[in-house]
């Protein structure tokens, strides 16, 4: 039987095909990771795999829902949806608090910044200082190749180029070391740990978790503005799901689907119109 075609259920069909033909190489991501030796990439796989099974199914059940006009399939897409935006605000509200300390101090006569570890929130500083997280967190430093970019600069180098975060505190020692003299002033404790090793450095510095911590908080306050607009997409379109949900439920009334009065069929609302819910 066809049923007629509502504007509201032709755009949900037609977001719901488009997410669940994205979560496919969302998922070939993931197993492909599998495969691969790297720690970082290790980390990353169950993610990309749990969230592109979700968007699959997800999906698959809201392009049915709407397309074959099934209420109870788009009541639970509904339902999930509404699962999905309020853990996704709670996620982008966490992301804001967490990454709102932390930042750089500046270095005199130096363009890069170096960074502290207790400038960060109690959360993610027990996060780097528990050893299970470090160890991942220093092996993909280490892999990523990013100490090697500056393995050959001078000191002049140092004086007139920037570095990022991670570069400033897991690659030399703190700028205000002293090394090759004889001093009797306390220094920074990170100065201690530094060792010239290339499989070494200064991974185990509090300065180099400092610098892993303004790399992943940038990262994350990108996240997070970029969440705000994914929010406000979702509401949106929850919307629109439900005046799909609205049609689906007014078909099968029309067409008797539960045993109603068959009158109905060739009843029509004065509101139920193409172009609206």
């Amino acid at each position: 039987m066809v049923y007629p075609r509502f504007l509201s259920n032709n755009v949900v069909g037609f977001l719901n095909l488009l997410s669940l033909l994205a979560s496919i190489p969302i998922i070939g991501a993931g197993l492909w990771m599998a495969r691969s030796g790297t720690t970082c990439q290790h980390t990353l796989q169950t993610p990309l795999l749990i969230i592109g099974f979700v968007i699959l199914i997800v999906s698959l059940v809201g392009f049915i829902g709407a397309c074959f006009h099934i209420a109870s399939a788009l009541w639970l897409y509904l339902v999930v949806m509404l699962c999905l935006i309020v853990a996704l605000m709670a996620f982008t509200a966490f992301g804001f608090v967490i990454t709102a300390p932390g930042g750089g101090v500046e270095v005199p006569g130096h363009k890069y910044e170096e960074y502290k570890l207790d400038a960060y929130s109690p959360w993610l500083r027990d996060r780097v200082k528990d050893p299970r997280y470090w160890t991942k967190i220093k092996s993909c430093i280490f892999s990523s190749g990013t100490c090697k970019k500056i393995a050959s600069w001078t000191p002049i180098d140092y004086s007139t180029r920037d570095l990022s975060p991670i570069q400033s505190g897991c690659c030399k020692p703190p700028t205000s070391c002293v090394y090759n003299v004889q001093t009797v002033v306390p220094q920074d404790p990170d100065c201690y740990k530094w060792n010239n090793g290339p499989a070494l450095l200064c991974y185990d510095c509090d300065s180099c978790k400092a610098g892993a911590l303004e790399d992943a908080r940038r990262t994350w306050h990108k996240v997070s503005l970029l969440n705000v607009f994914v929010l406000l997409f979702l509401i949106l379109f929850y919307s629109v799901s439900c005046c799909a949900f609205r049609n689906a439920r007014r078909e099968q009334e029309r067409y008797n689907f539960f045993g109603l009065d068959p009158t109905k069929l060739w009843h029509r609302r004065p509101t139920n119109y193409w172009w609206c819910c």
